[in-house]
């Protein structure tokens, strides 16, 4: 009886390998995920003319960190905010995005080309002439602005006889700030402040018996899902982005290609969101 009680556990925790669903990890890299609101933005219809924008920097504000046992030097939030609203920018195809988070070193590589074009130098891939840096019309503020931890948590479980399971779940939540500000006169046109919640759950079950005397099966299984915090923060930008391009149609500020655009079911699906009242 007992080697069949051995035989059956080995074959339970056999067969409690082969149904866990390990994820394939992909030998070459892939192009960053984004989350559902990137089809809206790549959706979005096209405007008169793309405006020239700068995003100085784009940085977090929150100054939270993660918590224990990580590290106190390790945020909770991404450090590179600047790269992703300028690839937010970019994909809309409303804006031309300048450079201007590492204007120093073009600066640098522009002097280089005059030093050389003032010796009289030829340069095969410049020419004779270097034409001046190209200025925004708007210029994108804003940054991080809140990071909220365990905004909900959660959980429930049974167990009967040493068997059972049970699952939990947490909530944070990441908020952003886009405005834009107009380089003339440094007033602000339009501020859009959005939030992406963050979920991460776990769902475990175990076993807890003995089955002879002083002879225990002890047997547990789990499943642990994070989401990322890049992927819910580029998602938090790209629905700003959008919110800034509806909200500036409906000002005035600028105009989309076709005059039929506010009929379009984005646009209309983003004019009619609301700040929610707690």
């Amino acid at each position: 009886m007992k080697y069949s009680i051995y035989y059956l556990f080995i074959l339970l925790l056999a067969g409690c390998s082969n149904s866990i669903d390990i994820p394939e990890t992909s030998e070459s890299p892939t192009l960053m995920q984004r989350g559902a609101n990137y089809i809206d933005l790549i959706s979005l219809p096209k405007p008169q003319g793309k405006i020239f924008v700068s995003v100085y920097d784009f940085r977090d504000q929150t100054g939270q960190y993660k918590p224990q046992p990580n590290s106190n030097f390790s945020t909770a939030v991404p450090q590179g905010g600047t790269a992703l609203l300028t690839m937010a920018l970019l994909d809309s195809e409303w804006f031309y995005p300048l450079e201007r988070q590492g204007l120093q070193n073009l600066l640098t590589e522009r002097k280089i080309i005059r030093a050389a074009q003032k010796k009289q130098e030829s340069i095969s891939n410049h020419g004779s002439t270097l034409p001046s840096l190209l200025s925004a019309n708007v210029m994108i503020e804003g940054g991080i602005v809140a990071y909220d931890s365990n905004i909900k948590t959660g959980g429930a479980g049974a167990r009967y006889l040493g068997i059972g399971g049970s699952g939990q779940y947490r909530a944070d939540q990441v908020t952003v700030n886009i405005r834009a500000v107009d380089v003339r006169s440094g007033k602000i046109l339009t501020s859009v402040t959005t939030s992406k919640t963050i979920l991460s759950y776990e769902v475990s079950a175990g076993a807890f018996r003995f089955v002879d005397y002083k002879e225990l099966l002890e047997v547990e299984l789990g499943y642990t899902n994070n989401e990322p915090v890049n992927i819910a923060l580029m998602s938090a930008i790209d629905s700003a982005v959008i919110h800034l391009i509806v909200k500036g149609v409906q000002q005035g500020l600028w105009r989309p290609a076709n005059l039929d655009t506010r009929n379009n079911p984005i646009f209309k699906k983003y004019a009619s969101e609301t700040n929610q009242i707690l």
